[in-house]
C-alpha cells in the first residue's frame, strides 16, 4: 500500500448562503476577510492571507439548498495568536452589537475560544489553539 501524500492543512471553506449581502459585510467587515476575487453577483472568494472563504448565492428567501453530502457544517474555527486575542474579539464584537453565542472558555486541551453567529446561523469559533497558534510566526 502507498505511503499517504502529505498535505497541508485546510486551504478553503465553500459555503451556500442565503443571507448573501448580509454575509458577505460580516465576514469582510466584522472579522476582516478581504475580498479575493468577486467573478460575479452570486460569488465572492474571501481570504485573510493563508485561506479562502467562498461566497455562493443560495436562493432566496428559503432554506440554503441541500447538499450532495448530506453533511452539515458545525463551525468553522479562525486562528488567533494568543488566549488574550480571543478576549479582545470578544470586546470587538460586543462593540459591533454582536452577542456570542458562547463566552470566551478556556479548554481542558489549553485552548481558548468562543464562538459568534454569521448572519446565515453558521457558528464561527475565534481559537487559540496552542500546538498550532505558536506556528504563527514562521507561517508567516
Amino acid at each position: 500500500m502507498p505511503d499517504r501524500p502529505p498535505h497541508r492543512g485546510l486551504r478553503h471553506l465553500a459555503l451556500h448562503v442565503r443571507a448573501f449581502d448580509a454575509m458577505k459585510r460580516f465576514y469582510t467587515q466584522v472579522l476582516g476577510f478581504a475580498v479575493e476575487w468577486e467573478p460575479d453577483a452570486d460569488n465572492v472568494y474571501l481570504t485573510s492571507g493563508a485561506d479562502n472563504l467562498a461566497l455562493h448565492r443560495g436562493p432566496s428567501g428559503g432554506d440554503a439548498p441541500e447538499r450532495a453530502s448530506g453533511g452539515a457544517l458545525d463551525h468553522l474555527g479562525l486562528l488567533v495568536r494568543s488566549p488574550s486575542d480571543v478576549d479582545a474579539w470578544a470586546d470587538y464584537l460586543a462593540g459591533q452589537g454582536i452577542a456570542l453565542d458562547a463566552a470566551p472558555r478556556t479548554h481542558r486541551d489549553g485552548a481558548r475560544s468562543l464562538y459568534v453567529s454569521d448572519p446565515d446561523g453558521n457558528r464561527v469559533q475565534i481559537i487559540y489553539h496552542p500546538p498550532i497558534s505558536g506556528a504563527w510566526e514562521s507561517a508567516q
